[in-house]
């Protein structure tokens, strides 16, 4: 029920206002209706940050090693061993007990992202270390382009399977933008190596580098508004708060990185450097923005008792339709 104007009849015909209070969204004992992750920022953002920049890394280091970009291609490979080596540290870290990791590899479970990824993580480590420790060698140039092309194969799904780690949960942010995530870590993770590249490599191999940053910004705005629609009223976590903030900052800091690596034009080693130092800064705010966004949703019922509510409505939609149609059959 409605009436029209404000108090004493005063601003009638400007609007609608509401006779009964806004409605409330609480739990039993005003406790969250999902327990929230209990990870780290530090520790599980930064596992996806630089594990990200680590699986794309491998797949612009196998480029660059087959166009003939050895310095580009050598250090890109060592940025992918360090990026992995302190990716796997931070989620040992989270774990609490460094025997938890190897406690994690005694199956392989198809239907876990965890299981799946602890044994990416250990089949893609070694490939990523042969193929940084022959090219700082020049030694075993075979044996190294095969471990560069394992770790370029692997790359991706490093890059992309926490985001569907994080989907696998519960938590409205994440699940509710399972088909999406993984698209926007992958873009993430594009944008952070392509500017690692152009912070390590000779302004005169930048050429792949810049390209990749330029689609890495295009792509990460279409997945974030692709999220935004999917999630509706979910959605507000990332537009709002601490995640907000961090989601804005990364699309400015990814677009600028990227408008001045191209206009650097492999010219200026300078702006090739500030441009790649945005584009991983951006990326970084990326996952973190993620990672709070999450964090909120888990946290506010609002966020998860509607979803719920919608979900349940949708279904009994389908079915009333479903033993309607079956009637007039």
């Amino acid at each position: 029920m409605t009436r029209t104007g404000g108090k004493g009849g005063k601003g009638r015909g400007k609007g609608e206002e509401l006779m009964v209070p806004r409605a409330e969204f609480r739990s039993y004992y005003g406790r969250p209706v999902i327990k929230a992750p209990a990870w780290a920022a530090r520790d599980i953002a930064g596992y996806f940050f630089l594990g990200g920049l680590a699986g794309a890394g491998s797949v612009l280091a196998a480029g660059a090693h087959l166009t003939g970009r050895t310095t580009t291609a050598r250090a890109m490979k060592v940025s992918s061993l360090a990026a992995i080596s302190l990716s796997t540290a931070a989620l040992i870290n989270d774990l609490g007990r460094p025997g938890r990791f190897p406690y994690m590899l005694r199956v392989l479970k198809p239907t876990s992202p965890m299981s799946v990824g602890s044994w990416l993580l250990s089949a893609y480590g070694p490939a990523a270390g042969a193929a940084a420790l022959c090219a700082v060698t020049g030694r075993m140039p075979r044996a190294g382009a095969a471990a560069t092309a394992a770790a370029a194969l692997l790359g991706p799904a490093v890059a992309t399977y926490t985001a569907v780690l994080a989907a696998d949960t519960a938590v409205p942010a994440w699940h509710g933008a399972h088909r999406e995530l993984p698209y926007l870590f992958a873009a993430s993770a594009t944008a952070a190596a392509a500017g690692m590249a152009l912070v390590v490599a000779p302004a005169r191999e930048s050429g792949p580098a810049r390209c990749a940053a330029a689609l890495a910004t295009l792509a990460d705005l279409g997945a974030t508004k692709a999220t935004e629609r999917r999630l509706g009223m979910v959605a507000e976590t990332y537009r709002e708060g601490k995640a907000g903030r961090l989601l804005r900052c990364a699309r400015g800091l990814i677009g600028a990185g990227a408008a001045t690596a191209a206009l650097a034009g492999g010219k200026s080693r300078p702006a090739a450097v500030a441009g790649g130092l945005a584009l991983l800064a951006g990326s970084a705010c990326t996952r973190l923005g993620v990672f709070a966004a999450g964090i909120a949703s888990a946290e506010d019922p609002v966020y998860t008792v509607v979803p719920q509510r919608e979900a349940k409505a949708r279904r009994e939609a389908a079915e009333a339709g479903e033993t309607k149609g079956a009637a007039g059959a």
